[in-house]
């Protein structure tokens, strides 16, 4: 029987989600990544900006998603955190250079702001994300494959 914990797993790679205020798109990716993804995505996010709050549309069309946000909440970026993340996803829509020190690996999603805008908009969003969370989950699955 293994003790191995899931933190524990080599094809577990550490990816922050990152968008201006840590609320509607960088929370919906970090919770679409623990649905999706937990054996091969250790899921976190922050803002640039942090809003302090979770958005109550994120929460409600996360929910119609299947999704859970248990333990998560609106944080800022930490500098040590970048250095333990092995992929960090921008969504901020402000170009990465300079603002992730120390990063390995950073990608630029473009994912509109639906902060403050109708559920509608929130559900396009949050399908928008799960599509490339799904993109994101079989890149990382097909590399962690056993290669003949």
């Amino acid at each position: 029987m293994s003790d191995k914990s899931p933190a524990a797993d080599p094809r577990r790679r550490r990816v922050l989600f990152v968008c201006v205020g840590n609320s509607c798109r960088s929370q919906l990716a970090e919770a679409f990544a623990r649905k999706l993804g937990a054996d091969v995505i250790e899921a976190s996010s922050a803002g640039i900006s942090p809003l302090g709050r979770i958005a109550d549309s994120t929460l409600a069309v996360g929910t119609e998603f299947g999704l859970s946000f248990d333990g998560q909440y609106s944080k800022p970026i930490e500098r040590a955190e970048l250095r333990r993340t092995d992929l960090v996803v921008n969504m901020s829509g402000i170009g990465s250079r300079g603002l992730f020190p120390g990063a390995r690996r950073v990608v630029e999603w473009k994912v509109d702001d639906p902060f403050e805008e109708s559920p509608d908009v929130y559900r396009r969003i949050a399908r928008e994300i799960e599509m490339k969370i799904t993109a994101l989950v079989a890149e990382f699955r097909a590399a962690s494959a056993p290669q003949d």
